[in-house]
Parts: C-alpha cells; sequence; structure tokens
C-alpha cells in the first residue's frame, strides 16, 4: 500500500513537472529546442564520426583510438536506450494528458528518452577522454538542454529525461572504466 502511494505520488509529481514546463514555455522558442533536440544524434554520432573519418585519412592512430573510445559507448547508450523503450513499453505524455501536444518526433514508447541518453553519453565520455573544462561545460549544458527540450516539446516525461541521463552517463562511465583496466592489466594494445 505504501509502495503504491509512494508511486501515485512519484507520477503525480513527474506530470506536475511536465505541466509546469509546457505550459510555460515561450512558443516562440519552440524552433530553438526544436534544433538542440535534432541535434542530439547530430552531434553525439556525428562528432565521433568525423574524427574517425580524419583518422583513418589521416592514418592516425591516437585520433582513431580517440573516435572509437567515443563512439562505441555513445552507440552501446542507443542499444540499451532502445531495448529499455521496448521492454518497458510506456505512453509518451501527448498520448495520455490532452493538455500535452507533440511538438517533435518521438512515437517508440517513451522511457528512457533516446536522445537524452545520446547526450549524455556524448558528454560523459567526450569528458572524460579529453578532460578539459572548455569540451566538458558546454557539453554538460547541452546535453542538459537536450533534455529540456524533450520535455519543452511535449515528448517525454522528467522520468523519461532523468533515466535517459542515467543510460547516457552509466554506459559511458562504464566502457571508459572498462577499456582503462583492460590497458593496465595489458591486456588491450594502446593503439586500440
Amino acid at each position: 500500500m505504501v509502495i503504491l502511494q509512494l508511486v501515485k505520488n512519484l507520477q503525480d509529481l513527474d506530470i506536475g513537472i511536465l505541466r509546469a514546463i509546457f505550459e510555460n514555455r515561450n512558443p516562440a522558442l519552440d524552433p530553438v529546442f526544436l534544433a538542440i533536440t535534432n541535434s542530439a544524434a547530430a552531434l553525439a554520432f556525428g562528432i565521433p564520426g568525423v574524427l574517425l573519418i580524419n583518422a583513418l585519412l589521416k592514418k592516425n592512430i591516437v585520433l582513431r583510438r580517440n573516435a572509437l573510445l567515443l563512439i562505441i559507448p555513445i552507440a552501446i547508450s542507443a542499444l540499451v536506450a532502445n531495448i529499455l523503450k521496448y521492454a518497458i513499453d510506456l505512453p509518451r505524455p501527448y498520448e495520455i494528458y490532452s493538455f500535452i501536444h507533440k511538438l517533435s518526433v518521438g512515437g517508440s514508447p517513451t522511457f528512457p528518452s533516446g536522445h537524452t541518453a545520446d547526450a549524455f553519453a556524448f558528454a560523459t565520455i567526450a569528458g572524460l577522454v579529453y578532460r578539459r573544462w572548455f569540451i566538458i561545460i558546454p557539453c554538460i549544458i547541452w546535453a542538459s538542454l537536450v533534455g529540456y527540450s524533450r520535455m519543452c516539446l511535449g515528448v517525454h516525461f522528467p522520468t523519461d529525461v532523468l533515466g535517459g541521463a542515467l543510460v547516457g552517463i552509466l554506459c559511458s562511465s562504464s566502457y571508459y572504466l572498462f577499456i582503462k583496466i583492460k590497458r593496465q592489466r595489458n591486456d588491450l594494445p594502446e593503439q586500440v
């Protein structure tokens, strides 16, 4: 009984936050948030992809290693997020609540947010690989804006965004730690 009440309270909080975000948004900023939303996969996969192509063309082993170190956990995060989406199979906010309108793409199940997972996976792994404030801070701000944009555009609940952020952070952190341990044990050559 206590657990059911806790779940109900969390659901009420979730929709309350979403309602406040959606109803208090400035519609003039919808195109900006749409652009931010659309940047998630483009930047998360595009930047490492361009780095990888550049590394292959220049035959630069260090750049190739870093590009792969960036792109692999992002791909793992996208896979995990999609598996969870279909395993959990929850409806989108606009499918349940009439005051929420779909202002962006979003047709698959809602939890976790794939856009947010992509963005936080990239932000996390970029921060771990490059360890520079001028990379880390913009990446975190961008990833947070991607998550906010998903709520502002009516396609995700706050818990979806939080879940996506956790998936992205955990996948990138785990992969980075795995590679670091493998290298320390000399199980993985430095060039890979």
